[in-house]
């Protein structure tokens, strides 16, 4: 049996793999000035990591600097940022969420100068303080309090209001659910370099209809839950870009050409001279793309670049770690680096503000994200895996474009991340594969010679089942990487129940050649030691790095395309003479539970058994950014909506359904279990539910709801789909 302490790695792992819109975004790393060390939290300090030698790494700020002067105890911090000159450091506590992430809570400053701890925003509501940010001079701080900006002097804490239209309708420095859920946008203003202006998104919400969760368990009436949610369909929020003189507290709107409901703006920085904005904005089908130069003096813009798709358009979050704050600037500023699928791969290239551009990354492969742009010499670092899109190695390349050139071990096949340091020449490498992991090795670039070895390593124990990476060639000519993980004591002479695990949808993959792949989290014990054999395939729609045509096929074919090739591929590998036939099951979470529904309704021959976890049963009851980028906007493509939709399916469910919700789900909302329940009984079609009261699309909520959710899941699969050989 697998021990406790490798499951919940396993756990940790496989449930971000799962469903990995729940993670809690990181915040970019505080580097020393020189880039040879970095600072962390460790047992409630500030720690200075010494990456070369860490022996020497030091207490940065202690407990005692961290403790005020009313209290006992020191700060519990959530995560800092220091100033440009590391004379004060910003520290934020009592982190509360909103919505998925823990973005609101209360802000202290540290001045190392006088050694005094202050509290920000001390005459504001308790936890009500978002994206606290020193001005670049050091000397004010500026934040979002219940949707209002404020500006804060610190030589005297006088607080003062930027904005006073701020409701849970007109957000101001901040974004509505949508923005923040599918463009990754939360911090939504920007200093300028000079510490004279502000810019920051104001968003309009109030035609957006509120999406109301039902409480019946936390008091004695129930209440409901507002959430300000713009179904596919319906109209966008409008947004504007504003900028605010820090000292005449004018405010202007940016004049972006254009309808302000029917866009979206999912980035905006400063020129580094200080004197424009640069903005992207999309159509509200997020298939064109413009780059556009906003002039702070007379609010006047000029579109300098601009690109068409005839499906969709991906942003920064996409290729960037689900971070869109920040502008690749090159060249003093003339020029910034670019992405775009154009030409059929996810290249990089090189935009001028006068709209040149050049190739810097040629070839048939994709980038997967770009790592560090050491423009000193003149290297752009990324991540590709031109031979096996499961994988994931280190690049770099000339800026002035060229051959990439492999920078990670080739003998070391898997999956590589790199925290690299601002100076480009070293870095905290970790290396993965399905049955390894290694990490906190410091390495020198672009060499890669290793200068410190490795803190962890993890293999998995002698006996425990190893994932098999296999490719599937299905009868409509597509190829499509899997993994399978057998039993423990398999014996080909017999035949062992098969278990898929599917998400399928354009968010996210599942495989991937990582450590804890292979592995269930929900199952209560080991597959593999009870018998079961565990597989995952990757449809087209996935964002593997297999070109833009493999990832976009999918579009207005949510529901169709994926849930065929899924299917095609099972019938393939029921063909293996290994594989019982008869007990076949597939489970998935939020996409991957739609994918589960549907393939149960649509492939009933194939499938026997599904556990569909928070499932979209009707697409056109999910956002509209999210189903429109994918899917087209449903006044032009509703049939395609439908076409996709499990409940469309419903009645010709045959087999073994668990359908698993949770009742406040703001992301996939339970309305979405009901309606598939009525279509469900329409049919007189039998099937097992389990609704968890007041949790969220995470549905850990809850004493012992992940125990509860894992012994639910894990009984279900054991009693309608059997483990072991016959």
């Amino acid at each position: 049996m697998m021990n406790n302490v490798l499951k919940a790695i396993f756990f940790l792992i496989s449930i971000f793999t799962a469903h990995s819109l729940l993670a809690q975004p990181g915040n970019k790393t505080q580097w020393s000035k020189d880039g040879l060390a970095y600072y962390e939290i460790e047992q409630g300090k500030i720690v200075e990591i010494k990456l070369l030698d860490p022996k020497q790494s030091t207490t940065y700020l202690g407990e005692t600097s961290l403790t005020p002067k009313d209290s006992a105890s020191p700060l519990k911090i959530n995560h800092f940022t220091f100033s440009a000159d590391r004379d004060k450091v910003l520290l934020f506590t009592n982190a509360k969420k909103v919505w998925r992430y823990r973005t609101r809570g209360d802000y202290w400053i540290y001045d190392f100068a006088t050694k005094k701890l202050s509290r920000i925003g001390s005459t504001l509501q308790t936890s009500s303080l978002m994206f606290a940010k020193l001005s670049p001079d050091g000397k004010k701080v500026a934040y979002v309090s219940n949707h209002n900006l404020y500006l804060e002097d610190l030589s005297t804490h006088v607080i003062t209001p930027l904005t006073t239209d701020g409701t849970d309708r007109i957000i101001n420095g901040t974004f509505d659910w949508a923005y923040e859920e599918e463009f990754g946008c939360r911090d939504g203003f920007r200093w300028s370099a000079d510490s004279k202006h502000i810019a920051y998104w104001k968003i309009d919400a109030r035609n957006i209809r509120n999406y109301l969760m039902l409480n019946t368990t936390d008091s004695t009436y129930s209440f409901t839950i507002p959430v300000e949610y713009p179904k596919a369909g319906q109209d966008p929020s409008t947004c504007h870009i504003h900028v605010l003189n820090i000292n005449s507290k004018e405010d202007k709107r940016m004049l972006i050409p254009g309808d302000p409901i029917q866009h979206y703006i999912p980035r905006m920085e400063w020129t580094l001279d200080g004197k424009a904005l640069i903005v992207q904005q999309l159509n509200r089908k997020q298939n064109e793309s413009k780059i556009i130069l906003c002039q702070i003096d007379d609010s006047s813009s000029k579109i300098i670049y601009e690109e068409q798709d005839e499906a969709w358009i991906d942003i920064k979050s996409r290729w960037n770690d689900d971070d869109p704050s920040g502008w690749e600037w090159i060249d003093q500023g003339r020029s910034f680096l670019w992405v775009s699928e154009k030409d059929g791969w996810r290249h990089i290239y090189k935009i001028g503000l006068n709209g040149k551009e050049t190739l810097l990354s040629p070839g048939d492969y994709d980038i997967i994200e770009i790592d560090l742009i050491d423009e000193s010499a003149e290297k752009v670092y990324f991540s590709a895996s031109p031979e096996n899109s499961t994988q994931k190695y280190l690049y770099q390349i000339n800026l002035k474009g060229g051959t990439a050139m492999r920078i990670s071990p080739t003998n070391e096949s898997g999956t590589h991340s790199y925290k690299i340091s601002p100076n480009g020449k070293i870095a905290e490498h970790t290396f993965s594969n399905a049955i390894s992991y290694h990490s906190g090795a410091i390495v020198s670039l672009p060499d890669h010679k290793e200068k410190l070895p490795l803190t962890t390593q993890k293999t998995l124990p002698d006996g425990a089942p190893k994932p098999e990476f296999f490719k599937v060639t299905t009868v409509d000519g597509v190829e499509m990487d899997g993994w399978m993980t057998k039993p423990t004591h398999f014996d080909p002479s017999k035949r062992y129940p098969i278990v898929f695990y599917v998400y399928g949808e354009p968010a996210g993959q599942t495989v991937t050649d990582t450590y804890g792949i292979g592995f269930n989290s929900l199952y209560d014990g080991s597959m593999a030691d009870d018998g079961y054999i565990y597989v995952s395939v990757e449809n087209r729609g996935a964002p593997a790095p297999k070109g833009s045509a493999w990832r976009k096929a999918i579009y207005r074919n949510i529901g169709t395309i994926n849930i065929r090739d899924q299917a095609m591929a099972a019938k393939e590998i029921l063909k293996w003479t290994f594989v019982d036939s008869s007990r076949v099951a597939v489970w998935g979470w939020s996409g991957g539970g739609s994918s589960t529904l549907n393939l149960l309704f649509q492939y009933p021959e194939i499938y026997k058994t599904g556990i569909a976890i928070a499932a979209v049963g009707n697409q056109l009851m999910y956002d509209n950014i999210y189903q429109e980028r994918y899917m087209g906007v449903p006044q032009e493509s509703h049939a395609d909506f439908v076409k996709g939709s499990p409940i469309t399916h419903a009645r010709n469910l045959q087999g073994n359904l668990l359908y698993i919700h949770g009742t406040a789900d703001d992301n996939v909302h339970y309305q979405n279990a009901e309606m598939l329940i009525n279509e469900l009984v329409k049919y007189n079609k039998q099937f097992q539910l389990m609704s968890y009261p007041n949790r969220s699309h995470s549905i850990s909520e809850g004493e012992g709801t992940s125990q509860h959710l894992s012994t639910l899941f894990t009984n279900y699969l054991r009693q309608y789909c059997p483990p072991g050989g016959i």
